[in-house]
């Protein structure tokens, strides 16, 4: 079984470049498939979600041509099924927009139900929602979700609650739609304005992406395109975050500052020294003393759910008392047990952590619980005294592309073992 094991308390120091953002990525390879023309997307990260992402669209019968790590190449003009049901799509939570991408082409999909982390209830009824007021029966049965329609037609649909994944799915079903769709409340996130912007270039018209009114003109077809996938701001989030913890001095390269501006404005309020430049961040911590903050996630532009553990991680080291409230999922504090492992002193009541701050963390055997909490669990293991390991880092690597290499590039004793024998390797290495 693959672990990471990690000797920590070394500063890190140097330059790290951020892949492409995996959220957006997984819904641009979805909205490909919806040309019968080539589709060329560069800058997808290299991680499992994308790869069983594309697997499932060959399963489908789309033509995916992987030109190299990065780069990929789809038409979606073989597609012969509108089934999708192949076995590793239900680990990931963004397979539901193959329903939006699917419906709004043929006019009928059916999707395995979703998974992905366990952290916290993901319903589907908003998106069910969307489809059924563009004109489409939905039915949930036997696992499966399914979507068909004779036609869709524009409509104005108001989401309860900000979803992502809601704006996103409904967005790629309204872009063949007949007439206009006017979706309020719509979420604002980046990667929802990357997809907008692919599926423009594509021949959609698409207006106010990034802002709560997204309004969608119905065109008949989308054409093919070329198009790189915007920077990952919680992959560069969360090495901002690791040279916060360990008191280094990184420079985060292949970033839109502007996306990253509330996991800056925390770090400031941590007494980090923070370098703005036109497409990278720089993160001063080698002389800073850890101040306490509260911390609420909200959708975007407010503090993101998905850099929360890893803000926790940060705080854990700060003297005094901080708060960090999870405004999104019920179920995101469930690394906190395997952080007081290590010696943090975090004690959660509802939604909120209440962190007193420790001098140091100790190196320990944890496991990951989810994707983010896994990346959180390497930081605290970078900043330890002694050796750390995580296991069940198949939900690190669904989302981070080689993180063992790119932090061993700043300085970090880190390395991906599967055998005792590499793991008594390593030991002897770093002594």
């Amino acid at each position: 079984m693959e672990q990471f094991i990690i000797k920590g308390g070394k500063p890190l120091q140097g330059e790290v470049k951020i892949g492409g953002a995996k959220n957006a990525a997984l819904a641009i390879i979805a909205a490909a498939a919806m040309s019968d023309e080539d589709v060329t997307i560069e800058n997808i990260p290299d991680v499992r979600d994308i790869n069983v992402m594309l697997l499932a669209l060959q399963e489908i019968g789309a033509s995916v041509n992987r030109v190299d790590a990065h780069k990929v190449i789809i038409n979606g003009k073989s597609i012969t099924s509108f089934d999708v049901d192949y076995e590793y799509i239900k680990k990931i939570r963004a397979s539901y927009y193959l329903l939006g991408a699917l419906l709004g082409k043929y006019k009928r999909a059916e999707v395995a139900l979703p998974g992905g982390c366990a952290i916290g209830a993901r319903p589907i009824d908003l998106h069910l929602k969307g489809f059924r007021a563009l004109g489409a029966t939905c039915d949930v049965s036997y696992g499966l979700i399914s979507a068909k329609a004779e036609k869709l037609r524009g409509t104005h649909i108001y989401l309860d609650k900000v979803s992502v994944g809601a704006t996103i799915n409904i967005m790629l079903a309204a872009t063949l739609a007949e007439g206009k769709t006017i979706i309020e409340n719509a979420a604002k996130e980046p990667h929802v304005v990357d997809v907008a912007n692919l599926l423009n270039s594509m021949g959609a018209n698409i207006k106010g992406a990034g802002t709560d009114v997204i309004r969608i003109f119905g065109v008949e077809k989308l054409h093919g395109t070329e198009y790189s996938v915007i920077p990952d701001q919680i992959e560069a989030g969360t090495f901002m975050f690791a040279a916060a913890a360990t008191h280094g001095d990184v420079l985060v390269k292949n970033v839109i500052p502007k996306h990253l501006e509330a996991t800056t404005a925390k770090l400031l309020e941590t007494g980090c020294e923070i370098v703005e430049y036109d497409d990278a961040v720089r993160v001063i911590a080698t002389h800073t003393t850890l101040q306490p903050t509260s911390v609420t996630t909200l959708p975007y532009p407010g503090f993101p759910t998905d850099m929360q553990p890893q803000m926790t991680v940060v705080l854990g080291l700060a003297g005094g008392v901080s708060t960090v409230t999870e405004g999104i999922w019920e179920n995101r504090f469930k690394y906190v047990d395997e952080l007081n492992r290590m010696g943090s002193n975090i004690r959660v009541e509802s939604n909120i952590a209440i962190i007193t701050g420790v001098d140091h963390y100790t190196g320990a055997e944890v496991s990951a619980p989810d994707l983010r909490a896994g990346a959180a669990l390497i930081i605290a293991g970078l900043a330890a005294d002694g050796f750390t390991t995580i296991d069940d880092i198949h939900y690190i690597q669904r989302g981070y592309e080689h993180i063992e290499e790119k932090f061993r590039q700043l300085g970090a004793d880190m390395e991906l073992v599967d055998s005792e024998h590499d793991r008594q390797k390593f030991l002897l290495k770093v002594g």
